[in-house]
């Protein structure tokens, strides 16, 4: 065994032999996997081994579709070829007609990535699946790629393909410890002599927080036991002359699919168990967890009433093993937050189907330090101090409870909540808040009018439209006062964090004390990494601000580009929150509240000071994201308190209204103003995205030299779209269309109140970005007319804010 190589994978199921076999891909052969048994001795021997297209956003669609064309390249090789059944077909059940509209919704996504479903009847189902009934049933999603393959003969082909590219394989070589060097290289210890290794890859399936307490770790991914079994022959299905398409039924939580004459059947029961909570047995290879079929006996029940044939077979085999799950049922695959050269491909909880895609892109950003898709959301530092070990569990229940039950928009499950809150929670509850969830934290998406007021969660405009409407009015024709809490804050001190910021920073940064201005940080590829608000304060500190989700993902990125230069970094995030007074009667609360000067003249817009609002200490910023003249309070989360309670005293006479996240994504998008992972993606470099004016003509930032290459060579263009319907907002992912051809993809939309207008934003191929060029938008399979328009429709000049 060697004892020096580039990168050392651990684990040897199917994350890591595909981490590995996509590193020679992407041209590394010097790699090497370590595994503590044989390979796929964890979860992949027992898998069910299904491999279908769908997924909740276009990245998990192309890394699937992916997986498809490798997976089936593989069984047609003729010097080891597998058992792939490749195109079986597939169905997803409803039994609602909002199922039936996400479905809708899925299909449009999925259409932009290359992928073509179809929303079939009851009857089509029926006719597509004979063994199921119609009873309760409205119709389905038909992904004709659908398929299983053989988990056990997958690992070896890549594991194969990998050695003979130039990686070493290395079986019953457990990992025993992980020691960091200096030069953030590793020492990889092991039983039989130490690795010395650039960069080490945590692919421990269930034994992830084994590894990663190797390296001081803890990651947010827990156990659930899965139960499975498979039946005796079908006649039916002998006679049906052609395999069943596979099944997945959220109104019985079960799947089954065709296992030689029979059917494996699969449950997400409600009374489920986690796993390996206290520790897991060194003994436990290629193992089971005792069978226990009593706790599926109501999903058993859903499944009969479905499958009758089911109710006159019996039953081969009970395979119940352990399975892993994240806090929001996506895998983590990219960087290990807080460590260097450590990345980590975990919590696959569908890993067979998706590891082919999830090894490429994970091999992609080792190499490259960036895939070719934006990979936020499988991105481990999406979760940041809240995922501990409990809060895993939880979440992991309610996903495995809810397992074919996508998420609708704006839909926030219980379990685990509130992970992060502020003095201000229980006072905005007590005011009728409704939260949404942002990092963990709960912030408050719209106010209640009445106490029992519910919101219907749809693809469709809900009732809270008309809520959503009143706060937008009471901000851009009064005041109205918001929390933002989580907000990504990191303070930054020394000699030269100005130069430093030039560094990171594609635009001019201003250095002038008490100014404030926006920039945008690139990856080595020229395209968008993060976009910050750089203030500027007049003690000489500066505050970088960013999204709340970005916390974790931006304090890396700069904590890995610090040189030598006299600059200090420190996080304010979790001490501090922002009160957003916005209106044109903001000032005037300002001038009641604090005896500094708010006036246009003494506060201009982008200025930043300290004073004091009522006795609390705060910092306040002269912007904007809801295109309104307002003020972002920062202010200590202990004196948060008061500081709410003087701004509502002063308000009163204004007639002071609370405002949630809704109304402030209606108001940011007739701005023209982006939101981070949704429109500001590694896809796309500012040029494309509208940004020219955030980006200075020379100068030694980040990406400069790949940007300066891209520049007049668009591949999409970020535009603003009018949308011609008023009964739903074009969901990201949404397919633009001309002529039955798919020409761009939605990333953000909503109803805009000001203006009256349904708005969309979406890349577009150039040719199509100028205004007034019409075309087509999929929502919920209905084709809409939209249009494209100004980038900004409510206050194109930004006059309000100024005021």
């Amino acid at each position: 065994m060697k004892t020096q190589t580039r990168v050392v994978v651990i684990g040897g199921g199917i994350a890591g032999c595909s981490t590995l076999y996509h590193l020679t891909q992407e041209g590394w052969s010097d790699v090497m996997l370590l595994e503590r048994d044989e390979l796929t001795s964890g979860t992949t021997w027992h898998s069910a081994a299904q491999v279908t297209n769908f997924g909740m956003n276009q990245t998990m669609v192309g890394l699937k579709s992916h997986s498809i064309a490798l997976y089936k390249e593989l069984a047609e090789d003729p010097d080891y070829p597998i058992n792939y059944h490749h195109g079986d077909g597939g169905i997803r059940l409803a039994n609602t007609q909002a199922q039936m509209d996400g479905y809708r919704h899925f299909a449009s996504m999925a259409r932009g990535m290359g992928v073509e479903f179809e929303v079939i009847d009851a009857a089509e189902c029926a006719r597509r699946h004979p063994l199921i009934s119609t009873d309760n049933l409205l119709g389905g999603l038909w992904d004709p790629m659908d398929g299983d393959i053989d988990p056990a003969q997958l690992c070896q082909a890549l594991a194969r393909r990998a050695r003979n590219a130039g990686a070493e394989v290395h079986r019953h070589t457990p990992v025993t410890g992980l020691t960091q060097q200096a030069d953030d290289s590793w020492i990889v210890h092991t039983d039989k002599g130490d690795i010395r290794a650039e960069i080490v890859v945590n692919a421990g399936g269930y034994r992830v927080n084994e590894v990663g307490a190797m390296m001081g770790v803890q990651h947010p991914v827990a156990s659930m036991e899965h139960q499975y079994f498979l039946t005796e022959p079908i006649q039916a299905i002998i006679d049906a002359g052609h395999r069943m398409p596979l099944l997945r039924c959220p109104i019985s939580d079960y799947y089954c699919r065709q296992e030689k004459n029979g059917l494996l059947l699969g449950f997400y029961e409600q009374d489920c168990k986690t796993w390996g909570m206290d520790g897991i047995d060194p003994n436990f290879v290629n193992a089971l967890c005792p069978d226990d079929l009593d706790r599926v006996t109501d999903v058993l029940e859903g499944a009969f009433a479905r499958m009758p044939a089911l109710m006159e077979v019996g039953i081969h085999t009970v395979v119940n093993g352990p399975i892993t799950y994240t806090i929001d049922g996506a895998p983590q695959v990219g960087p290990i937050p807080g460590k260097r050269n450590a990345f980590c491909i975990i919590g696959l909880r569908a890993g067979l189907g998706e590891g082919g895609g999830h090894g490429w892109l994970l091999a992609q950003q080792i190499v490259h330090g960036e895939a070719c898709y934006d990979t936020w959301c499988i991105d481990p530092r999406r979760f940041t101090g809240h995922g501990n070990v409990e809060l895993t569990a939880l979440k992991a229940v309610e996903d495995y409870q809810n397992e074919f039950r996508f998420h609708f928009p704006h839909e926030h499950r219980p379990a685990g909540r509130p992970a992060k809150t502020t003095p201000l929670t229980p006072i905005l509850a007590a005011e009728g808040a409704e939260f949404t969830v942002v990092n963990g934290w709960e912030r408050a998406d719209y106010f209640k009018p009445t106490p029992d007021f519910t919101e219907t969660h749809s693809f469709n405009f809900t009732e809270a439209f008309d809520v959503i409407a009143a706060e937008v009015a009471s901000v851009q024709n009064g005041v109205g006062l918001a929390e933002v809490n989580g907000f990504n804050r990191i303070e930054l001190t020394g000699s030269g964090v100005h130069d430093f910021l030039d560094r990171m920073i594609c635009g001019k940064v201003t250095r002038k004390s008490g100014r404030v201005g926006l920039g945008y940080l690139l990856n080595h590829h020229g395209m968008l990494k993060a976009e910050a608000t750089i203030a500027n304060l007049p003690d000489g500190r500066i505050w970088y601000g960013s999204a709340a989700a970005a916390e974790w993902h931006d304090m890396d990125w700069l904590r890995g580009h610090l040189g030598d230069e006299d600059v200090t970094l420190r996080s304010l995030t979790n001490d501090w929150t922002i009160l957003v007074l916005a209106g044109p009667k903001s000032r005037d609360v300002m001038q009641a509240v604090s005896r500094a000067d708010w006036s246009a003249a003494a506060f201009p817009w982008l200025s930043v000071r300290e004073c004091f609002i009522g006795i609390a200490p705060a910092v306040v910023m002269s912007v904007s994201f809801s295109g309104e003249l307002a003020y972002e309070i920062h202010v200590p989360n202990n004196q948060l308190y008061a500081a709410y309670l003087a701004l509502r005293a002063a308000g009163e006479a204004h007639g002071m209204a609370l405002f949630g996240a809704r109304a402030v994504e209606s108001m940011r998008l007739e701005k023209g103003y982006l939101h981070w992972k949704a429109d500001i993606l590694t896809e796309f470099d500012p040029y494309e995205t509208g940004l020219d004016r955030f980006v200075r003509d020379g100068g030694d930032f980040i990406g400069n030299a790949a940007l300066a290459k891209r520049k007049g060579k668009p591949s999409r263009t970020l535009v603003t779209l009018a949308v011609d319907c008023t009964h739903a907002p074009a969901h990201g992912g949404a397919s633009v269309m001309l002529d039955g051809a798919v020409i761009g993809t939605v990333t953000s939309g909503d109803w805009g109140h000001r203006v009256g207008k349904n708005l969309a934003y979406a890349f577009v191929v150039p040719e199509f970005a100028a205004t007034d060029t019409a075309f087509t938008i999929d929502i919920l399979g209905e084709l809409i007319s939209a249009r494209v328009i100004e980038r900004s429709p409510y206050d194109p000049k930004t006059l309000r804010p100024r005021a």
